[in-house]
């Protein structure tokens, strides 16, 4: 692989080359430097830009702002004068490449995983929240990232226009996502509305255990009792509830308790 060198004197080309001591005029170009140019040529892929060095360089759409651009001619137009730096020159290739991002500016390349930045909440959604970082590109702060206990609304935690700290949990340049995240950035809910909670949802749960069944003492027979207790009925006899039954609905009762008691052992458990 060729390297490239970071200073190349570039000649410009002849403006009368039928003369012999026409003047000649060098320029001399580096990595870095600012240009101010005029674009000569609109493509789908970037711009050529005329920068007085006798060939044109080339910004390269993702060159052309630090947002993602998907038409050229919605930033630039031909004719346009612009100001470029230097991003590469290839002497081997005759090629000049230029960016229209100033060499200062921060982009989604040079965030890293782990690192804290600020930023402003810019639009809220149920699953969470974006937040401008200055990099072009919106990072999503997910609700499940806003805190340790449980978070159900993203209001809940952050609001428009607020300016807060996060830290950079991934990276994914080639989509241009980022997510963040501000555990351990912000302070918690206290310790008593956490409990509170719990305490509430154990309530909650105590309440569904002491529901009382309205057919608990609702006599319940087979189809054959049922028939027979019709009929004597039916001829003025008074039937009394078989044993079969009876020992059905102490058995039932017996079932319901030891359930109960059960429930109550585990909310007592879960209580300790």
């Amino acid at each position: 692989m060729t390297e490239e060198p970071r200073n190349v004197e570039i000649q410009e080309a002849d403006e009368t080359p039928n003369e012999a001591d026409a003047a000649k005029t060098v320029v001399r170009l580096s990595v870095g430097q600012e240009l101010t140019g005029k674009v000569k040529q609109v493509t789908d892929f970037g711009a050529f830009v005329d920068i007085g060095a006798g060939r044109d360089g080339l910004v390269h759409i993702s060159e052309l702002s630090v947002g993602r651009v998907t038409n050229v001619k919605e930033i630039v137009e031909e004719g346009q004068s612009v100001t470029v730096w230097i991003k590469r020159l290839n002497r081997e290739r005759n090629r000049i490449s230029l960016t229209m991002i100033s060499p200062d500016t921060r982009t989604i390349r040079d965030l890293q995983e782990g690192e804290v930045v600020e930023g402003v909440v810019t639009r809220m959604v149920p699953y969470g929240a974006f937040i401008n970082i200055g990099v072009g590109t919106d990072a999503l702060l997910h609700v499940r990232e806003m805190g340790n206990n449980y978070v159900e609304k993203p209001e809940d935690v952050v609001e428009i226009d607020e300016k807060l700290e996060v830290r950079i949990m991934t990276v994914n340049r080639r989509r241009r996502h980022i997510d963040v995240s501000i555990k351990g950035l912000r302070e918690e809910p206290e310790g008593d509305e956490a409990e509170a909670t719990d305490g509430a949802s154990a309530s909650e749960e105590e309440s569904d255990s002491q529901v009382v069944d309205k057919f608990e003492n609702i006599e319940v027979l087979s189809p054959m009792e049922l028939a027979f207790k019709r009929a004597m009925e039916a001829g003025g006899e008074e039937v009394a509830l078989p044993k079969s039954s009876r020992r059905r609905k102490r058995r039932q009762h017996r079932a319901r308790s030891e359930q109960a008691k059960i429930i109550q052992r585990t909310l007592d458990t879960m209580r300790e």
